[in-house]
Parts: structure tokens; sequence; C-alpha cells
């Protein structure tokens, strides 16, 4: 089936913008802009929509523990399939670098994608899982909202304009084709370095 509904996952808020677990944010806001899309407030929905052709574009403004109530809403309101979501969001189980796009599975610990699978009654339902690399013996939280590295930053730009090239030849040419290029191994993928010193804090902390 077509897609018809992309889901960024993230946490809204500046603090958070440039943050680990906001890639899901940072590939739709580079798909965005390659469409020429204008994100707009959908209040009702709680999250930033926008569009091109027939596809809608979002990003759930509940806090990543909460995505399920947007994408649930959104889904019921348009009358979406499963099978015509597409949820595109970060991995620690994958080096920086790395994308995997699968057709369905568990929400893999990412307590956004449980909320979703919550919201949905099922896992069958596509996804784009972002590599950010292992925390290690650090922090858990304070590794998924800590901000990538310079050092780390033409990796990721090289894995989020993968990102969105699949993203596109998914719309285009199918899911499989977009999974046969999107899945190919890179040469030497980046694994993150343990930053203990990356957490921050905010008056209204999301959960992860």
């Amino acid at each position: 089936m077509p897609l018809r509904l992309i889901v960024g996952l993230g946490n809204p808020g500046e603090q958070y913008r440039n943050t680990r677990h906001n890639a899901g944010f940072m590939t739709l806001d580079l798909l965005a802009d390659k469409m020429g899309a204008c994100w707009k407030k959908d209040r009702h929905h709680r999250a930033l929509v926008t569009g091109s052709s027939g596809v809608l574009l979002t990003k759930p403004q509940t806090f990543m523990n909460d995505s399920g109530e947007c994408v649930g809403a959104l889904s019921r309101y348009f009358k979406i399939a499963p099978a015509e979501l597409l949820v595109v969001y970060d991995d620690i189980a994958l080096p920086l670098g790395t994308l995997r796009l699968r057709e369905g599975g568990s929400a893999g610990g990412h307590n956004g994608m449980k909320s979703i699978i919550a919201h949905l009654g099922t896992d069958r339902f596509p996804r784009l899982r972002v590599g950010i690399g292992s925390h290690g013996s650090g922090s858990l939280v304070g590794h998924v909202l800590g901000a990538f590295s310079p050092e780390q930053q033409e990796t990721l730009q090289d894995a989020l304009s993968r990102a969105v090239d699949g993203i596109g030849i998914c719309l285009t040419r199918g899911f499989q084709a977009a999974a046969n290029i999107v899945n190919r191994p890179q040469k030497k993928p980046e694994q993150s370095p343990q930053e203990t010193d990356a957490q921050q804090t905010s008056p209204e902390k999301p959960k992860v």
C-alpha cells in the first residue's frame, strides 16, 4: 500500500532540537525542506504537520512517551491503515550512520514506538530506524538527550540525507525497492562514543 502518513519522533522544544532522540524530527525537517513544504500547528492532534502530493508529514508535539496519542488520532481521523504509515525514529542498537527500513516488529525498548503500538493495536507498520550509537556503560537518558558531537555531524548528516532519499524511493518505487537500498551496509559506520556529560535538564523533562 502507498504511504499516506510519515511520522518523525522526537521531543518538542528548542532545548531538544539537536539531541540524539530527535533524529526522527531531523529527518522529517530535511524531508519537508526537500519537498518545499512548511510546518503548521495542528492543535487538535497536538502535532506539527505539512504535506505534499497526498502524503502527510507529522512531528508529534506530545513528548516521546506519548507519541501514540497523536499518531493514533491522525490515523483514525484520516482513516489511514497501519500499512500506510511510516515512523522514523532513533535507535541506540544501531551504530551512528546505519539505517534500517522494516515492515514491522517490536518497539525494541523505544518508548515512542511502544506508545504508537499501544494506540494502533499492532506492530505491523513500516518504520525507518536511524542509528545513534550505544550509550555503553553511561546513562541512557543522558545519551539520548545529549547532542551529537561536532565530530559526528558529517556521519549524521549523511545518514539523514540517505534516510530522506530512502523515503523518496519508498514513495515513488515502493517499500522493497527502498529497503534494498537503505538497508545496504555502509563501509565504515561510525560508532557513537559515550558522552557522560551530555545530560540536559528542562522545566518539563520528557520521558524517554
